[in-house]
């Protein structure tokens, strides 16, 4: 594992690796899908963006994965300056699988990771692999399980394994909390928390579910097209904007 040293909530890049987006705007069909963004993101950090419905969150993750065109600016710098080409890894909203499919954890993986035809059998090395991946979440026990009888937590875990390969720089989890019960979420925070302890990576979701990001989150966006408030989530929670966005009034104990 490598050890995390870059957390800090400086502006400086200098001593650490970090995410900056700089005016960043997508439109469609002459419609302001995101209007100048600027975000500035350091690895080790779990950095929350919250928003109403079409605020644009599912928006910026695609323009940071490449998938929309934008215009502005999108840079990833390593330690010391350095720019690169960040690998990100990505777990969507939790697909719907059939119960009754006989697709299993190991083959969905293997034909993610390894390109290998879920109807052919699994050689030994890349089960073997698949099971090291799981491992990285605590879900090797899920190897052999059938995906459609996962809940949604194990579901969750699996995706998260997955983008988890290879390690990424960057890790975006779309709405990670639909479908999972209140325990689950708390053991999927938990093992975020894990995550960004154990390796150098920055962890960007999305999440309806204030209640948990003073606990969690080192940062909060407040997002609806444009970023309206960013900072500490008791900050952003008790903010003139997050109440006219939302017409909820957080007291300290609520976040």
């Amino acid at each position: 594992m490598r050890e995390l040293h870059t957390v800090h909530h400086g502006p400086s890049c200098h001593d650490a690796c970090c995410l900056q987006i700089r005016g960043l705007s997508v439109t469609a069909e002459d419609a302001d899908l995101l209007k100048d963004v600027d975000l500035h993101i350091h690895c080790g950090q779990i950095v929350a963006v919250i928003g109403p419905n079409g605020a644009g969150k599912s928006t910026l993750f695609r323009a940071i994965l490449g998938q929309v065109p934008y215009t502005g600016e999108i840079r990833f710098e390593r330690a010391g300056g350095r720019r690169t080409r960040p690998l990100v890894g990505y777990v969507p909203q939790s697909p719907a699988f059939d119960p009754g499919d006989p697709v299993s954890v190991l083959d969905l993986f293997a034909s993610a990771i390894g390109r290998w035809p879920v109807f052919l059998p699994v050689p030994r090395a890349l089960r073997v692999m698949v099971a090291t991946c799981l491992a990285r979440v605590h879900a090797r026990e899920l190897l052999d399980r059938r995906v459609g009888t996962l809940s949604g937590g194990e579901l969750q875990r699996v995706l998260l394994a997955m983008a988890l390969e290879p390690l990424p720089h960057i890790l975006i989890l779309d709405e990670p909390m639909s479908g999972v019960d209140i325990e689950g979420e708390h053991q999927l925070m938990d093992m975020l928390n894990e995550i960004r302890s154990s390796y150098d990576l920055s962890i960007l979701l999305s999440t309806h579910d204030f209640a948990t990001l003073e606990q969690y989150a080192d940062k909060v966006v407040l997002l609806k097209q444009s970023v309206l408030k960013v900072g500490r989530a008791r900050d952003v929670l008790a903010s003139p904007e997050f109440r006219s966005v939302f017409h909820l009034t957080f007291e300290r104990g609520d976040a």
